[in-house]
């Protein structure tokens, strides 16, 4: 039986060499590989904060990533990692209901602005199963987490125009989607005005990313 307590956050991590190429016109390859890492850091230490969470899943086959996860005693999978987020994030799904857990948390590797009362408010927010509770992106555009009980309850499709698909998904299996508006999750890095927008809003709330940027920033001054 499912218990809406035994939630799993779900990260799926591509590998670092491929990162976050729609940055490329503003970062080079190594500092796009040095973002991505310090973005994961950043999400692994507030997931391992939120004490609602039963564990964390990383999807990964990018060594560096393993080490991140291991450092936070995330269980890792490499299954469905190096074809999208889509099908990394459904091998997982399928993973937990085989083992009856309660509820799959999906979170991206690219908000470090994520906090654990976001976290915490997704959880609280959650209903009894069945239950989709989703964060839009900051354009209303994309899904930036996902909470669904069980696990695999509706099928996740990800991409820039998801949001409102993933609530016709939920609604055709008979779920009413919670949507909860989190700024910190909201923000995924993507284009290099979300560097910007990171910049701003990571000055009131320090993370291994903001720093990273503003050690860039200084720098190039």
């Amino acid at each position: 039986m499912n218990r809406v307590d035994d939630i799993w956050a779900v990260v799926p991590v591509k590998e670092f060499a491929e990162a976050k190429q729609r940055l490329s016109d503003a970062l080079s390859a190594e500092q796009r590989q040095i973002l991505a890492a310090a973005m994961l850091e950043d999400v692994l230490s507030v997931l391992a904060s939120v004490r609602g969470l039963a564990g964390i899943v990383v999807v990964t086959r990018d060594d560096r990533a393993r080490v991140l996860a291991e450092r936070v005693g995330a269980r890792i999978i490499a299954e469905g990692a190096r074809t999208g987020q889509t099908e990394a994030v459904a091998s997982v799904a399928r993973v937990l209901a085989r083992e009856g857990r309660g509820g799959m948390l999906t979170v991206p590797a690219d908000v470090p602005l994520v906090s654990t009362d976001e976290v915490n408010a997704i959880l609280a927010r959650h209903g009894a199963p069945p239950a989709f509770t989703i964060v839009p992106a900051h354009d209303s555009r994309g899904s930036n987490a996902i909470l669904c009980s069980p696990p695999d309850m509706v099928p996740l499709r990800f991409g820039d125009d998801s949001f409102l698909p993933h609530l016709a998904a939920a609604r055709r299996m008979g779920i009413e989607p919670t949507i909860l508006p989190l700024p910190g999750i909201a923000l995924d890095i993507d284009q290099p005005a979300d560097l910007e927008r990171l910049v701003r809003a990571g000055q009131s709330r320090p993370s291994q990313t903001f720093a990273l940027l503003a050690k860039a920033n200084a720098t190039s001054d």
